[in-house]
């Protein structure tokens, strides 16, 4: 091993690191996920970005661009391992890909890796890892629980993690923040371009996974940009929806990202068609609904069980109430109880109250004429005047 002295302002490095270990859950569900990492030689400057996916080069340009905002400069030279996403890895030259050699000439930096294999060429961010993962370890234990509302709440808590560790770096950072290279005027992209068509199903897919979208764009063809994080989709140039981006399942069957808003009139019209549907089980958007499909569906008929969970979803997508009625379903489950559809709509969604009727009395013209001036007045004036 030789120990290398970096000069300020000169190397920031980025790496992926695997997650799982933390058991981190969202709406109950696990998040499979791995956070995207960087970090300035010098200073120790560290930056974690939650990535969904793989290694992608959307993941990497992504992650690296919100890291140099955030510091405010751009280091020297910007090294990683191998990843497929930067370097071609057909021989032992820099063989840069295309994209990647566009985002390092956008930012000024000189692009480097470390040898294949060889990961602790690559340990001032490496080595960083576990200590970056043990943080987040203990502000979960004192958090007192891993599961998150949504995947917003989780990045601002890993963001409030790494910049904890930033602040101990702070004096050093100053020193380096002065070696540092102007930003740009903007960011390059971070994302590629694909097409898809919404089918008649409400569904279109993009890199074989299955996503909705609202009837009034069935037939439509799409303008899909793909980030690490998520869809943005144009019609005509306008951005017209928003999707979490989805995974593969790690099981290899398709996966789907469904948002049961988008059908929720339809289902309304026609409940029985929930039973059978073939990605009934994506439309659930919380680990409660499912659980209490499975009571409804094993006690009650078809017919009952389909107008029940279908009302229970309108309930939810309707009234804003996703959340708290997924904990009052759970309690319900606990004690081995049905919910009663039309007592839960009265307490989380009440009917709003009538309007009062209000009655306007329209006066007769006549009565205008007393705001004229009389005979009198104009006198007045006169003697005034």
């Amino acid at each position: 091993m030789f120990r290398q002295e970096h000069p300020p302002g000169h190397l920031g490095l980025s790496d992926f690191t695997d997650t799982m270990v933390l058991g981190i859950k969202v709406a109950g569900r696990v998040l499979e996920h791995r956070l995207y990492h960087f970090r300035l030689a010098f200073s120790g400057f560290a930056h974690a970005h939650v990535v969904l996916g793989g290694e992608s080069f959307v993941a990497l340009a992504e992650g690296l661009q919100n890291a140099l905002w955030a510091l405010g400069g751009v280091p020297q030279e910007h090294r990683s391992d191998s990843l497929s996403a930067a370097f071609k890895n057909l021989a032992e030259e820099q063989d840069f890909t295309v994209r990647y050699t566009g985002l390092l000439d956008h930012y000024g930096m000189a692009g480097t890796r470390n040898n294949r294999g060889v990961s602790h060429e690559n340990g001032s961010v490496e080595s960083s890892h576990r200590y970056l993962k043990e943080a987040i370890e203990q502000a979960l234990l004192l958090r007192g629980h891993r599961d998150f509302d949504d995947r917003a709440a989780y990045e601002g808590f890993v963001r409030e993690v790494v910049m904890r560790r930033n602040r101990r770096n702070a004096a050093a950072f100053r020193i380096e923040r002065e070696q540092l290279q102007d930003l740009p005027v903007r960011r390059t992209t971070d994302f590629v371009e694909e097409e898809a068509r919404v089918t008649r199903c409400g569904t279109f897919t993009v890199r074989a996974i299955l996503y909705s979208a609202p009837s009034r764009l069935i037939g439509h063809r799409l303008k899909v940009r793909l980030y690490s994080d998520r869809l943005d989709c144009y019609l005509s140039g306008v951005l017209v929806l928003t999707l979490a981006r989805g995974t593969r399942s790690p099981t290899g069957g398709r996966a789907r990202v469904i948002d049961y808003r988008h059908f929720i009139d339809e289902l309304k019209r026609k409940p029985q068609a929930f039973k059978g549907l073939v990605f009934r089980d994506a439309l659930f958007p919380r680990e409660a609904y499912r659980r209490t499909w499975e009571q409804l569906d094993a006690r009650l008929t078809q017919r009952q069980a389909c107008q029940a969970i279908v009302a229970l979803l309108e309930m939810a997508a309707r009234d804003g109430v996703e959340g708290v009625l997924a904990q009052r379903l759970d309690t319900l489950l606990a004690i081995g109880e049905l919910p009663d559809v039309k007592r839960l709509r009265e307490e989380f969604a009440p009917r709003k109250a009538s309007v009062p009727t209000v009655t306007v009395e329209i006066p007769p013209a006549s009565r205008y004429d007393a705001l004229l001036p009389s005979k009198q007045d104009n006198e007045l004036e006169e003697v005034v005047a």
